[in-house]
């Protein structure tokens, strides 16, 4: 069966060093798939060379079978592949509604992502609309950063570093909407460094290290320790 998500033997650079050596990975519809690594194991370049912006050298990534490997970042977009990028990267001269209206003008045919209904699964950035991005807190301007890649109506979403920096609390609430995300049909991808939440949303897990996929499956499948092994690269006799 065809994978909503393949990628194939993915090599990629950033700038002039090798981030990812030969990555394969499979995301299928309607799964939450988590990617778990330390800092520079290649986890937000696998995120970026998905979409179109980091510098692929080898490798396939398909959509339902389709080649996107080669296309724009606008292109893929409109395909139904959007990010939340690490760092939110919001307009901070705009508000938070405008935000929120920039990510609905490159859209995907047929979905249901409106304001209205980024405000049901946020109703804090209802009261914040009229704000500058700026104003906000992280965990609101994650938030926001979330609707923006929703109004597009993907078919997978990509959330790169979702808790970096964000108190436990609100943490809770942002993973409180993943179930409302995939109800609406959406497939995600996770990146985390928390290996214990990566565990509690995810279907299936990868773990890189050093650009390499070290370990996969399903959570319930690996062990604490295997897990452990293979994200800090701890080998056995």
């Amino acid at each position: 069966m065809t994978a909503l998500l393949e990628i194939g033997a993915l090599t990629a650079h950033y700038g002039d060093f090798q981030a990812l050596f030969g990555v394969d990975l499979r995301l299928e519809a309607g799964e939450t798939v988590a990617i778990i690594g330390a800092n520079g194991a290649g986890k937000s370049t696998l995120m970026r060379s998905i979409v179109g912006i980091a510098k692929v050298s080898g490798g396939r990534v398909r959509l339902s079978g389709e080649e996107i490997q080669g296309l724009g970042a606008p292109e893929i977009l409109i395909r139904g592949v959007s990010m939340v990028p690490e760092g939110r990267r919001l307009f901070p001269s705009l508000t938070v509604e405008e935000n929120l209206l920039i990510g609905g003008q490159i859209r995907k045919v047929g979905g249901n992502w409106t304001l209205e209904r980024i405000y049901e699964l946020f109703p804090v950035l209802r009261q914040r609309r009229h704000d500058p991005s700026t104003a906000l807190s992280g965990g609101q301007q994650q938030m926001v950063a979330i609707g923006r890649a929703l109004m597009s109506n993907p078919r997978v979403l990509l959330c790169d570093e979702l808790s970096l920096g964000l108190a436990p609390v609100v943490i809770k609430e942002i993973y409180a909407a993943v179930p409302t995300i995939k109800q609406s049909g959406a497939s995600m991808i996770v990146v985390e460094q928390d290996i214990s939440q990566a565990l509690k949303v995810a279907d299936r897990i990868y773990c890189l290290m050093k650009g390499r996929v070290t370990l996969s499956g399903a959570p319930k499948e690996l062990s604490r320790e295997a897990i452990h092994d293979a994200y800090f690269g701890v080998a056995h006799a």
